[in-house]
């Protein structure tokens, strides 16, 4: 046996089970991003903070209490180990709400941002988030918060 045709033929034997991995973890990474749950619809601006975190924490989605609470009273849940929560095709870090006199969410120390708000924060550069949420018509506002770390940000 030559040289070659020992190559060619431990090729053959390795390149069927190498197939088989790739298309498995093409699977699994599409999987990923099919069975999240998407909040591009709860983003339109038009829910109430408590409509948009109170169902997923009820699905054990979302964490019941938050990771932190800012001075302005606005909370910030994360996302429980395993879940995938997207938001316009970009992975949700956190999503952050609060609404006055709703014992869901704790008041902060400092002057509440308002009677109600609610947004995601998403691993995503703001331009190219900021193009997604225009294009779905959404009235959100996006804010860069760190480089490809951006908040979508209802305030009612």
């Amino acid at each position: 046996m030559t040289t070659v045709s020992r190559h060619v033929g431990f090729a053959a034997r390795h390149a069927a089970p190498f197939s088989r991995f790739a298309v498995w973890m093409a699977l699994a990474a599409v999987s990923a991003v099919a069975g999240a749950e998407q909040l591009d619809a709860q983003l339109d601006c038009k829910s109430t903070p408590h409509d948009f975190i109170a169902p997923l924490q009820a699905n054990n989605l979302l964490e019941k209490k938050p990771m932190r609470v800012e001075p302005n009273s606005v909370n910030a849940f994360r996302p429980v180990k395993g879940a995938a929560l997207t938001a316009y095709g970009f992975k949700v870090y956190a999503l952050v709400a609060y609404q006055k006199d709703d014992p869901l969410f704790r008041q902060g120390k400092g002057e509440p941002i308002g009677d109600a708000a609610y947004g995601a924060v998403v691993w995503g550069g703001d331009v190219e988030v900021a193009e997604k949420v225009k294009a779905a018509g959404s009235d959100a506002v996006v804010h860069h918060v760190a480089p490809f770390i951006t908040a979508i940000f209802c305030k009612l």
